[in-house]
């Protein structure tokens, strides 16, 4: 399996709806140590959790109760539009011994918390695509019955994939359009730089390797030299040079602006499915 390495201590989790995000950070605990008989998932898709079961070591059923049933820590991992089927389902199963944390984009604390029994802790995460190589961005916020020490216990599973930040759940819908919609927007920055270094006269293959690998470093010295995008900008965009000929392009096109509001027209949509629709 190859996944494991070194020992991390967390409660026995239950991962309710085995799609790619839970598949992440199920790699990420057992890349963290995490003994893969003390983690479970359970989804409607047998060939799913046959996969899981082959690949991970982990167990895995297709009863969310079953699930719940044997976990201390039960991760909601459907789409938001499945989340009321689900959290119908855990209503006979869990109890305020039970930590419920939710990856659903959209599906507020009182929504969850309104659908189980009084006094289960709930957290809300939203995390993102870049978990599958450990470089995520997780943001928590606690619900009502959820004290410091059970954001602790959420904080070590998601740092397993990556940084992970506290904030109020009033500023998720903003979280879910930047980090989570985020890596779409960027993947489409790389291909865009790439077409244009085919445009130049590069091999795609290299083309693509360089576009990457320069939205990669670019952004490595943001978070490690705590340097502002701007600096950086103006770090590379000498007088009359390369940089600046074509950052003004980028400006006159109104980059800057469309990104801007790619980020405000996800954070609506965020809103609208927090709200059903």
């Amino acid at each position: 399996m190859g996944e494991q390495k070194g020992v991390v201590e967390l409660p026995t989790i239950a991962f309710l709806g085995a799609g790619q995000m839970a598949e992440a950070v199920l790699r990420g605990l057992l890349r963290a140590g995490v003994d893969p008989g003390r983690l479970y998932a359970s989804d409607i898709r047998p060939e799913r959790l046959d996969y899981l079961a082959s690949e991970l070591g982990i167990c895995t059923c297709t009863d969310n109760r079953e699930a719940l049933r044997q976990a201390e820590v039960a991760v909601i991992a459907v789409k938001p539009q499945d989340a009321p089927v689900l959290l119908a389902d855990m209503q006979a199963a869990a109890h305020p011994g039970h930590l419920v944390v939710s990856v659903a984009a959209g599906v507020k604390l009182a929504t969850i918390e309104a659908a189980l029994p009084d006094g289960v802790p709930v957290v809300r995460v939203m995390p993102n695509t870049p978990a599958f190589v450990s470089e995520g961005m997780a943001v928590l916020a606690r619900g009502r019955h959820a004290t410091p020490e059970h954001e602790a216990v959420v904080r070590r599973i998601f740092e397993t994939v990556g940084r992970v930040l506290v904030l109020p759940e009033s500023k998720m819908d903003a979280v879910t359009a930047l980090s989570g919609s985020g890596p779409g927007f960027v993947a489409l920055v790389i291909e865009a730089l790439a077409d244009g270094g085919v445009a130049a006269g590069l091999p795609r293959d290299v083309a693509l390797q360089l576009a990457a690998q320069t939205v990669l470093g670019t952004a490595r010295l943001v978070l490690e030299r705590s340097l502002h995008p701007g600096v950086l900008k103006d770090m590379v965009a000498s007088p009359a040079g390369t940089t600046i000929a074509g950052l003004a392009v980028l400006e006159s096109a109104a980059v800057r602006g469309a990104f801007i509001q790619a980020v405000l027209a996800a954070a609506r949509r965020g809103e609208e499915l927090g709200q059903g629709k």
